[in-house]
């Protein structure tokens, strides 16, 4: 357990996780409801993260991009109910933010307003610095996110690690350092060369958070359907599955059927 976590009422903000930087490796992980975050909060986890992946994770889409504002929303709220202690992060969708500053703190205002989130996360590197400015001036604390990017997957030509090149890494460097100053008090560093992923780290004075980006970073993140075996199929490579509950619940399911295919369910002890 992280430094004061014990205090009764404790509860993660953006200036103590800002702290963590340089102190001893922290877990982020996504949520998507109130149930996964609650598994997050009892857990420890200092940021829970409503992820756009839920796109992918529960509504079954193949990419983050048709995910709206609306749906993240809902799933942000119930993340958010589901926490006491843990810093809320909403993901704002694909196309929620890119296309003015004005735009961007009104769909952001509305992830803390409405929804009850702590901050608010932005695909982007240097080229989105002045929307970050824009948010944090106006009170909504902002975590970048820069490298692999999964709502440009598309201009990207699919999910592709980046920064492999000597040009690449030090423009990833200089995308950090830009969205440092720009106000963010944490960046997510995602499929990158875990090299590149130290050299950021070396280079900022706000966390890192890994993903895909090797052990340097100060945190590290992964999807909570990947990393509790929730979803069937191979694993991305950076991630490590600590459980295998959807083996598990198919089992269950499997036996539910049996009983009352046989008549064991419900017996006498299931009724009034």
């Amino acid at each position: 357990m992280l430094p004061g976590m014990k205090k009764a009422g404790f509860k993660w903000t953006v200036d103590r996780i800002r702290a963590l930087k340089g102190a001893a490796p922290f877990a982020c992980v996504t949520a998507v409801d109130a149930v996964t975050s609650r598994w997050a909060d009892d857990a420890d986890i200092p940021v829970v993260l409503a992820g756009d992946s839920l796109a992918m994770t529960v509504l079954g889409y193949a990419t983050t991009l048709p995910v709206t504002v609306e749906q993240m929303l809902h799933h942000t709220a119930a993340v958010a109910r589901g926490t006491r202690r843990a810093l809320v992060v909403a993901d704002m969708p694909f196309l929620s933010y890119q296309a003015t500053a004005a735009r961007a703190v009104g769909n952001a205002g509305r992830f803390l307003k409405e929804a009850g989130a702590d901050a608010v996360k932005i695909e982007g590197g240097a080229f989105r610095a002045a929307t970050v400015r824009a948010l944090v001036r106006n009170g909504i604390p902002v975590m970048g996110h820069i490298g692999l990017l999964p709502q440009n997957v598309r201009a990207m030509g699919g999910y592709k690690v980046q920064g492999r090149k000597p040009a690449e890494a030090a423009a990833l460097v200089a995308d950090a350092r830009a969205l440092e100053k720009a106000g963010v008090f944490a960046i997510v560093l995602e499929g990158m060369p875990p090299a590149v992923a130290r050299r950021i780290t070396r280079a900022v004075r706000v966390p890192t958070i890994g993903i895909g980006a090797g052990p340097a970073c100060d945190a590290q993140i992964l999807v909570i359907h990947d990393l509790l075996g929730l979803v069937s199929g191979p694993a991305p490579r950076f991630v490590k599955r600590f459980a295998s509950l959807g083996a598990t619940a198919t089992r269950a399911l499997s036996a539910y059927r049996r009983d009352v295919a046989a008549g064991r369910f419900p017996g006498a002890e299931h009724g009034y």
